[in-house]
């Protein structure tokens, strides 16, 4: 058992948070805090450009919404599911119903090209491109000559 520091005027909702949020298998999960699973996101940069990939299996490429405003990159999805089972003499219905969304936003660097931003989806991944504009490049290293 660990020491938590907790606000004793507010220590019910804490408890709670911690008891779902909890990986019993150590860690914690990947939920935010109205319980909807955020998906993992790796960034990596190069030379050239930022790529961002985004965990999300299960989905398809019209599931996901990827915009660009102020240089601020948001990806959304949104999903709904309905199903309705009934039996043949009519003595039931069951009706299940799912809502599934996420948002992640990201503050691009200046560096980045927006007019050159790429995407796509493959395995359950979705992959976002942000090519860096050309003067953002590092340039090859070159001997000056002194005149």
């Amino acid at each position: 058992m660990s020491l938590i520091k907790r606000d004793e005027t507010n220590w019910l909702p804490s408890v709670f948070d911690d008891m779902f949020k909890t990986d019993w298998l150590g860690g914690t999960t990947n939920v935010n805090s109205i319980g909807t699973s955020i998906p993992a996101v790796n960034i990596q940069e190069d030379e050239n450009a930022f790529t961002v990939e985004v965990a999300a299996p299960g989905k398809t490429k019209a599931d996901f919404n990827i915009e660009l405003d102020n240089d601020v990159l948001t990806i959304s999805s949104e999903e709904k599911k309905e199903k309705e089972t009934s039996e043949k003499n009519g003595r039931y219905t069951r009706r299940e119903f799912s809502y599934n969304n996420f948002k992640r936003a990201f503050s691009l660097p200046e560096s980045v090209d927006t007019e050159k931003i790429s995407a796509s989806y493959k395995d359950g991944v979705l992959f976002i491109g942000l090519p860096k504009r050309e003067e953002a490049k590092l340039q090859a290293k070159r001997m000056i000559e002194i005149k």
